[in-house]
């Protein structure tokens, strides 16, 4: 854990990595739990710095109910903020000016949000069937600069492919170079190994090889 300027104050991340292409990595509504720290050590392993910001600073959940009040309690400027300032720590510590960023469920949803409001900085975006509950926290989509690859569920009851499909076409049609993915028969936070109820294998990995790849030609 590291602590990183953010907003004339500081805030705390989970760092992984000492050298390549700096990689923002938000997390599910859970909170900065071990899943989402072991995917920044995934990046590491690859050959990136990852970064993780602790957008609940310091509090973790596995309950659903639990997870929805800490979401709903997470104050989205300051999220935002905080955001951005794990950005310009992934500049300083990378010596890079590209950034990428991957986020899950309502991770996925920020990742977009800081996608558009860092188009200086990020330069490839990978949101994973991703939320943007929040009044008020709708992306900008004009000031998108990045190459954005999603991936999605086709099981998803939140974020259903036809959302996907309705976002993919409104982003395209603002010349934006963006392709959301829809996996079949699979669910929401099929990503996530540690929730075997969900957790699907060949996905996860045709998904997380993408990224890789996405990551390394953007960055």
């Amino acid at each position: 854990m590291i602590e990183f300027a953010s907003n004339g104050g500081t805030a705390q991340g989970y760092l992984a990595g000492e050298s390549g292409p700096g990689v923002l990595v938000i997390q599910e509504w859970w909170g900065l739990n071990d899943h989402i720290k072991s995917i920044a050590d995934r990046f590491a392993a690859e050959g990136f710095v990852a970064l993780a910001p602790d957008l609940y600073h310091g509090e973790t959940t596995t309950e659903p109910d639990g997870a929805g009040k800490l979401m709903m309690a997470m104050n989205i400027n300051e999220a935002s903020k905080d955001m951005s300032g794990a950005v310009d720590e992934l500049q300083r510590r990378t010596g890079r000016t590209k950034v990428g960023v991957i986020g899950f469920c309502m991770g996925g949803g920020l990742a977009l949000v800081v996608t558009a409001k860092r188009p200086d900085a990020i330069a490839a975006s990978a949101p994973f069937y991703g939320l943007i509950p929040w009044e008020g926290a709708q992306p900008d989509w004009s000031a998108v600069t990045a190459k954005i690859e999603g991936h999605y569920a086709a099981g998803d009851e939140y974020f259903t492919p036809e959302n996907a499909e309705a976002l993919q076409t409104q982003l395209r049609a603002l010349g934006k170079d963006a392709t959301l993915l829809v996996y079949p028969e699979v669910d929401h936070a099929f990503f996530n190994d540690t929730r075997p109820e969900v957790y699907n294998e060949d996905a996860a990995t045709t998904a997380w090889l993408r990224v890789l790849d996405l990551f390394r030609t953007e960055l």
